[in-house]
């Protein structure tokens, strides 16, 4: 069984690498057939230097995807050929398992918190409990935890209010009160696979494992901009994380799933209050900190995305700013790389993936619709936004296949180029702009519609 998984894995890479290098070639051969010349583009310094930046940008993004398909299909193969599914199911006495916390921070969750808590006592384990921390919410999110609590008869849940704190706070809260060995920290509107849990817990054999994170799915696919979320949490983060796993050097535990073990939190201090994205300057810490960071693609939770544009702007732009603190938190780690080399290169990934890449895009954009409106070279704009989409469309027939996802979310990787890649990235350039200006900015919460 798992000879022919890995076989078609294999021929599904070849045939996807394929593909990639044919579609590659047919595309610059056409460009050169037609005669296009750059010509008026060589006669500026300013524009050459440009438009040669952009060609390097585009190997270093194809290399970018090349690199993290070859790494999360090594981490298939070696999952298929190491892990024993049963890992729980076979155990003599389930209630010798680690026990683990899990703990639901929640701010005015009142829609959502019952549902997530339900689908928490569902859990495919035996030994856990449930810890909701209401951080000083406004409306019901309090009493609407506390019915469940009572009603709950096999798996203990404690309810625990505080005055408003912010996220960071409610978990380490959470964690203080802690009972379990490992502690799952997740987000008041995430409903979670029944079998995430004993997925997760199965990685913590390995003494050097810190954290898991888990893989975030978009719940509510109700309009086309939910969709094109839900083909981004496929194709760029699940992806990503399959292929940070490989080295166990996940960039970020997300805070809608991860699972910690309770010793390696108190050694990182907790969360801090700093940064608008605690979950990344955690999993900072903890790497930086000597211990390595798993994906289990497994451990499902589910989540409720923004279904309207400006909601969804504000988040990227929350998470973006988050992040760039989190980083410059630690940007020691950037410029001496004798410490420690994976550090060195973890933080210049992430600066890329947070700085380099949405300047980028963003600046090709500028920039070809400069030329082509200025010097009639529209058809450079044309090129691209193909060659972008081609590295798309090859990643998300690769990630659907291997996620065992809906088909249909290939029908939206055109748009999620020409339209909201473009959107986000702006979003994105404005966050680094204004966090390098020292630009204040709230929290923000996003408004729950209630789709748990």
């Amino acid at each position: 069984m798992v000879a022919r998984k890995v076989l078609r894995y294999a021929l599904l890479a070849s045939l996807i690498a394929a593909i990639s290098v044919l579609a590659t070639m047919a595309f610059w051969h056409i460009v050169h057939s037609s005669g296009f010349s750059i010509a008026p583009l060589l006669q500026s310094f300013i524009l050459t230097a440009i438009g040669g930046y952009l060609m390097l940008f585009l190997l270093v993004i194809s290399l970018r995807y090349a690199g993290l398909i070859f790494f999360s299909l090594s981490e298939h193969f070696t999952r298929l050929t190491t892990t024993d599914d049963s890992y729980v199911s076979t155990q003599v006495d389930l209630s010798s398992l680690p026990m683990v916390t899990i703990v639901v921070p929640a701010y005015n969750e009142g829609l959502v918190i019952q549902a997530a808590l339900r689908s928490l006592l569902q859990l495919e384990y035996i030994n856990y409990e449930i810890i909701v921390v209401d951080d000083g919410s406004s409306d019901d999110t309090y009493e609407q935890a506390l019915a469940v609590a009572r009603e709950s008869r096999r798996i203990p849940i404690r309810v625990v209010t505080q005055r408003n704190g912010g996220k960071a706070d409610a978990l380490n809260t959470g964690a203080s009160h802690a009972r379990g060995e490992l502690i799952l920290n997740m987000d008041g509107d995430t409903k979670l696979a029944v079998d995430s849990l004993r997925h997760a817990v199965k990685h913590f054999e390995d003494p050097n494992i810190g954290a898991v994170a888990g893989n975030v799915k978009v719940l509510n696919r109700e309009n086309l901009l939910t969709k094109l979320q839900a083909l981004e949490y496929v194709e760029g983060l699940a992806m990503a994380r399959t292929a940070q796993s490989f080295i166990r050097m996940v960039s970020i535990v997300p805070g809608p799933l991860g699972l910690f073990r309770r010793s390696v939190l108190a050694e990182a201090g907790g969360y801090d209050s700093d940064t608008y994205a605690e979950d990344c300057d955690l999993t900072i810490k903890i790497l930086l900190n000597g211990w390595r960071i798993g994906y289990e693609d497994k451990s499902v939770a589910y989540v409720e995305s923004p279904n309207k544009l400006l909601d969804l702007l504000q988040q990227r732009y929350r998470w973006t700013r988050g992040m760039l603190q989190a980083l410059r938190k630690r940007s020691s780690a950037l410029w001496h790389p004798r410490r420690s080399l994976t550090n060195f290169l973890l933080m210049w990934y992430m600066v890329f993936e947070v700085i380099i890449w949405p300047f980028s895009t963003v600046l090709g954009n500028v920039f070809f619709l400069y030329v082509g409106l200025k010097y009639g070279l529209a058809t450079l704009l044309l090129f691209w936004w193909l060659q972008l989409t081609l590295l798309d469309i090859v990643s998300a027939m690769y990630c659907i296949f291997l996620e065992d996802e809906d088909l249909s979310l290939l029908l939206y990787v055109v748009l999620f180029r020409l339209f909201y890649m473009v959107v986000v990235d702006f979003s994105k350039l404005f966050a680094v702009v204004e966090e390098f200006m020292g630009i204040g900015m709230t929290w923000g919460k996003l408004k729950r519609v209630g789709r748990l």
